[in-house]
């Protein structure tokens, strides 16, 4: 009801603290089990589903396989790349939009300072940082999501972020920022 009350269209699902994560696959598609369920509830209400990762969704899991490929099985559910999380995991943000271009509901635009760089916790205006923006806009359109959320998760001075991000990603998008 919330959801309808504040007019989404996607409810999105952003994390699992650190307690209550699964230390195995079976419990990896059980979550993603129960995320397609509650993604196919909200459907009838004519909302949408998505899952933003961080980086633990892509650790490796003894059997090989990675959280995120559970937690996005179902068909219902869809994604919301955070590209900056993607990257610290060691995952090619390419190579993961573009498995998953179908399912993307939004992307978090988000960049990561130089290595070593511990200021505002590793994060930086997009554009500055190591993100490879320009060889990453194609995989991006190509998915036809035009919703973009420019975010840091701690800036020292959100207003320069903010007007700094837009430019670059108007920019990069050809339009005028």
């Amino acid at each position: 009801r919330l959801a309808r009350t504040l007019e989404l269209e996607t409810v999105v699902l952003p994390h699992i603290v650190a307690e209550k994560r699964p230390a195995d696959a079976a419990g990896w598609k059980a979550i993603g089990k129960r995320l397609g369920e509650h993604a196919t509830a909200l459907e009838g209400s004519g909302l949408k589903l998505a899952w933003h990762n961080h980086d633990f969704e892509y650790r490796t899991l003894a059997d090989g396989s990675r959280p995120i490929d559970h937690l996005l099985a179902g068909a219902g559910v869809r994604f919301e790349p955070d590209i900056g999380w993607i990257v610290r995991a060691g995952a090619d943000p390419k190579a993961e939009i573009a498995r998953y271009a179908a399912k993307v509901a939004a992307f978090h635009v988000k960049d990561v300072a130089a290595p070593g760089v511990t200021a505002e916790d590793g994060w930086t205006d997009v554009g500055v940082g190591t993100i490879d923006w320009k060889g990453l806009w194609p995989t991006i359109a190509a998915t036809g999501c035009d919703l973009l959320v420019l975010e840091h998760d701690n800036p020292a001075d959100w207003r320069r972020f903010a007007e700094a991000s837009y430019r670059f990603v108007a920019a990069l998008a050809g339009r005028k920022g």
